[in-house]
């Protein structure tokens, strides 16, 4: 099992441009096989070193994970992430 971890601080870190935000990171949910789980954070803190948006998620395999990052739905969330991120960072490891 592979745990994807990525976070995301926008542009604009807005309330209502996180929330779109979270909700097209949101829409992937069920559209892609490969995800066993997928959990979507808003930070509640807002401080200085806190990143806005949170995603958690979990795939079989390394093979479930290029999948993942290939699929059309991941694809539309990529390109909204890029017009909105000022800085994102992501971890992957094995459970």
């Amino acid at each position: 099992m592979i745990k994807h971890i990525v976070f995301f601080k926008l542009k604009d870190g807005s309330e209502e441009n996180v929330a779109k935000t979270v909700a097209v990171l949101r829409n992937m949910e069920g559209k892609i096989p490969q995800l066993l789980s997928l959990e979507i954070g808003q930070d509640i803190l807002r401080t200085e070193r806190s990143f806005d948006i949170a995603l958690t998620a979990t795939v079989a395999s390394l093979e479930d994970l290029e999948q993942y990052q290939v699929h059309p739905a991941h694809k539309e969330v990529i390109a909204h992430i890029n017009e909105v991120k000022e800085l994102s960072l992501a971890v992957d490891y094995e459970i």
